[in-house]
């Protein structure tokens, strides 16, 4: 594994929760420095980081997607700390952000349902009584990833993998998580789609056990069998992931 560079930023931005988002050959990072929410764009065409262009409506704490060169990114907090219901997409190519229609619902309630957004009709649809459940007192809340553009859940709780029936509208346990995932109570993994593979990052689970590991699933290959890929020792807690070149 590879260290980049080291990003240049001040000390609010180094302690605050942080969103990343992988687009081609850049990196987003999006949080919050002592003037309100930033971004901090890596090239990995020149190995280096600088300063993003601002959102139409800064903010972070974001939920996010993407699509080929495109990013879209949905809600957020803006520096007084209100939740805001508006949505942007960032190029990769031109490096612009474009305004997007808001989403539906921007309150702080326990989720009920969840919001689809078509490119073509410019147009969000709610999809009722999607949130896949799980989490709990303590525990992560369960992490979404896309692979071969069907959507999967890692829920901690019940240490299962769940994908979203499309047709039926529904979610299905398909599986088990890797026994690592339970470490923590959930905190400290990251959960993503890479092409046709499922990726889980695990980090350390204990005093004893101070690496990162990196296990993988291609659904087209039958149930889930988790197969470790990689592991670097570390002792650092995995706050963030982003992969690049899927």
């Amino acid at each position: 594994m590879d260290e980049l560079p080291m990003m240049d930023t001040d000390i609010g931005f180094q302690f605050a929760d942080k969103e990343s988002m992988a687009l081609g050959t850049e990196l987003l990072v999006i949080g919050n420095d002592m003037l309100g929410p930033g971004i901090y764009k890596y090239s990995l065409l020149t190995n280096s980081w600088s300063q993003g262009l601002p959102m139409n409506e800064p903010r972070w704490l974001l939920w996010s997607a993407s699509f080929k060169n495109i990013a879209i990114f949905a809600g957020g907090v803006d520096r007084n700390g209100k939740i805001i219901d508006a949505v942007e997409s960032y190029n990769s190519e031109t490096g612009t952000w474009k305004t997007l229609p808001r989403i539906s619902s921007n309150d702080s309630n326990p989720l009920t349902c969840g919001e689809e957004y078509d490119l073509d009709t410019q147009k969000w649809t709610e999809i009722p009584n999607m949130p896949p459940g799980g989490g709990g007192p303590g525990m992560a809340p369960p992490r979404l990833a896309v692979a071969s553009n069907e959507l999967y859940a890692a829920d901690c709780a019940a240490m299962e993998l769940k994908m979203y029936s499309k047709k039926n509208k529904e979610w299905v346990a398909i599986g088990r998580l890797p026994e690592i995932a339970h470490s923590r109570d959930g905190w400290g993994i990251a959960f993503r789609g890479c092409g046709n593979r499922v990726v889980i990052i695990c980090g350390p689970r204990d005093t004893q056990n101070r690496y990162i590991e990196i296990y993988s699933w291609v659904p087209s290959e039958g149930p889930p069998q988790w197969m470790r890929i990689g592991w670097k020792s570390s002792n650092n807690f995995v706050y963030n992931c982003a992969i690049m070149g899927c």
